[in-house]
């Protein structure tokens, strides 16, 4: 049967290509030699233990067999999603289905999982897929998904928190971009227990931050209010952002306006940057006196990377290193700035020199300076060319101070309830608890993401929508073209909460509603975004799989009749009750295809209905695939002849026809 990616298959098989002495003749790993290879160990060590651990990473790297089916009926201009996707499902199963199409490409996870206070939910990981339609198992207690509340008394409280977040956290990890990053909100409960689950899933070596989020005080607290949450920062490997110098900054306010001119005034005025600086610096002189932009008014100089200011070459605090820099037309040392040269070694500050980074004074009896441009290029930020930003008796340099950007201190201060009345305007009424604040997010996934307007954002925790409200918002900011991929379980609104008196019936259902309402724009004059998305569902697989169970009333005889008359009715009513649209989501997933493949109609092939499919990755996947249950000769003449990848569907194949075809095609012809 089709499936999602085998994780631990996949690691069993790079292990024994780089250590094939630890496998048996018969292929099995050998617990023998691989504990000689790492040694003994001490019987006391420090490690992290729970009950259910193990299964816990088991679950996380078996396949699924699970698909997801299109929803036109609850989708928004799915022409113009342009990849942003709300999946309602499970979401375990959810993010493995997504390693077949998107391993490797998300760029910025953020999850706002339950909390463990007792009376939030918590998934218990029993998703059976042969039973009752999904969707309408959600909200009991047997069967399917059970979701179910953590109470504080039950013996393994916290364990049951983290075999749920920990196969979680190891699955999404395979989605992240080599530079990802992922976020996760928390607060006490769980804080600790959050963290060395981290650090086994993503390395504690890459741990980025902790961040507080102060939300308020409580007056009425016995004594002290606590009102604050955390949100773990990892990158999914930090020495690679570190490798590509990446440091993360921010734009002050009135930096954007100061952009904004420079464009417009670069559109009038071409490769001419001393008209621009001149109308910039009226520009300047016009703006009223209160106004954001007029505190960074030094950046009225301008060359191709855009507005830039003057900022001091010494080393902050002193002690900086001495050595000649000659004047490009005295060929005279220059003067050395008394608390020495603010760039570590002399090859990097002649590679700024011929940058166009440092400027020259009139001679060589005064030190140059550094340009410091409005959007930062990332040479002038170089962390090796000044402090070591972990160097805790360094001294900040005052002239920071009036620069555009800074970098994001990690402490957040804003009231929770700024989020909640910002939904219920939108929503018409109260209708989620305690929703994350989507103007807060923005700016964070605007920061961890260096401002990339086509990153990918995934939320599998997705609640109110705030992650998706996000997104939209920083690309209706930017004309970016990000992508949202938001997953939230179909979980059950109780009768007697405000929600449901409004309509909803499941948690996801609010998700949805919201982001339509944000992309059709709200108030007396709304303006509609230009955007969109598409629904899917979980579902279990639409190809044949093993229901039949024997009857311990019958005989082995009986048994065995009924079990064939059971393979018989599978395989004549397939693919005849199933049309091509209700299972080309699933062929398409676990062939790699993100879900915002294109289907064009090969008009050369009259036989049969053949198609061609491409997706928009950066290096798009291609194929020829037909979901026809008969091919004529002309056809399978046609895919034999093919260079790239024919999918085709096993009912139509006999024995002799894949056997050509596997011989012609090898690796790209794929039968499902």
């Amino acid at each position: 049967m089709p499936q999602s990616p085998d994780l631990l298959a996949e690691r069993l098989a790079r292990l024994k290509s780089d250590f094939p002495d630890l496998f048996t003749d018969e292929g099995r790993l050998n617990p023998a030699e691989l504990q000689r290879l790492v040694g003994e160990g001490e019987s006391e060590r420090y490690e992290f233990r729970w009950h259910g651990k193990g299964e816990a990473k088991r679950r996380a790297f078996m396949p699924t067999t699970a698909a997801l089916n299109y929803d036109a009926s609850r989708s928004m201009n799915p022409d113009q999603a342009r990849g942003n996707l709300i999946i309602e499902g499970e979401n375990l199963e959810v993010l493995k289905l997504l390693l077949s199409s998107y391993r490797g490409q998300v760029k910025c996870i953020y999850i706002d999982p339950p909390y463990n206070t007792g009376k939030d939910f918590v998934y218990s990981d029993n998703y059976t897929q042969d039973k009752r339609p999904y969707w309408e198992q959600t909200g009991v207690t047997e069967g399917g998904v059970k979701v179910d509340t953590n109470a504080q008394a039950d013996g393994r409280y916290h364990s049951n928190w983290l075999n749920m977040i920990y196969p979680r956290l190891l699955v999404a990890r395979q989605l992240l971009r080599e530079d990802g990053v992922v976020m996760v909100s928390i607060d006490d409960y769980e804080i600790d227990n959050l963290r060395r689950t981290m650090d086994e899933a993503f390395g504690e070596e890459n741990h980025v931050a902790t961040l507080v989020w102060e939300k308020g005080r409580k007056n009425d607290a016995k004594l002290f209010s606590v009102g604050h949450e955390y949100m773990a920062v990892y990158a999914k490997d930090l020495q690679a952002l570190k490798d590509a110098k990446t440091i993360w900054r921010e734009a002050k306010p009135g930096a954007k306006e100061i952009w904004d001119e420079y464009v417009r005034l670069r559109k009038t005025h071409g490769e001419s940057d001393l008209a621009i600086e001149a109308d910039l610096t009226e520009w300047f002189r016009n703006l009223p006196a209160g106004h954001a932009s007029k505190r960074l008014a030094r950046y009225r100089r301008v060359d191709s990377n855009g507005p830039w200011r003057d900022r001091d070459i010494s080393w902050p605090g002193g002690g900086g290193p001495r050595y000649d820099v000659l004047h490009k037309d005295t060929g005279l040392p220059c003067k050395v700035p008394e608390r020495g040269w603010g760039i570590s070694a002399p090859d990097e500050m002649q590679r700024q020199i011929d940058l166009d980074l440092i400027v020259f004074r009139a001679d060589h009896t005064e030190p140059p300076f550094r340009k410091a441009h409005l959007r930062p290029v990332a040479d002038e930020l170089d962390p090796e060319n000044g402090l070591d930003e972990e160097d805790e008796n360094a001294t900040a340099d005052p002239d920071d101070a009036g620069l555009a950007m800074q970098v994001r201190g990690s402490c957040i201060y804003k009231q929770s309830q700024v989020a909640v009345k910002a939904l219920r305007k939108l929503m018409g009424a109260k209708v989620f608890p305690n929703p994350k604040d989507y103007e807060e997010l923005a700016k964070l996934i605007q920061y961890v993401t260096g401002g990339d307007p086509c990153a990918l954002v995934l939320d599998f925790f997705g609640g109110s929508g705030s992650t998706a409200h996000a997104v939209l918002k920083l690309n209706r900011e930017d004309g970016g073209n990000r992508q949202f991929v938001t997953v939230q379980l179909p979980e059950e609104i109780k009768p007697k909460e405000a929600a449901y008196k409004q309509g909803y019936r499941k948690i996801s259902d609010i998700t949805i509603d919201r982001v339509k309402r944000v992309i059709a724009g709200t108030g007396d004059k709304p303006q509609p975004l230009d955007a969109g998305f598409k629904v899917f569902s979980l579902v279990k697989s639409n190809f044949p799989r093993v229901e039949f169970a024997p009857d311990p009333d019958k005989t082995e005889a009986e048994n065995l009749i009924a079990l064939k008359a059971y393979i018989q009715a599978k395989e004549a009513s397939l693919f005849n009750v199933l049309p091509r649209e209700l299972i080309q989501d699933e062929v398409f997933l676990k062939c790699g295809f993100q879900l915002d493949y294109q289907l064009e109609r090969v008009t050369e092939l009259t036989g049969n209905e053949v198609w061609r499919v491409s997706d928009s990755q950066a290096t798009p996947r291609t194929a020829v695939v037909c979901f026809d249950t008969q091919l004529t000769a002309v056809t399978l003449d046609w895919f034999k002849a093919q260079t790239g990848r024919v999918i085709l569907l096993e009912a139509a194949l006999d024995t002799t026809m894949k056997w050509n075809l596997r011989h012609t095609l090898g690796a790209r012809f794929i039968a499902f």
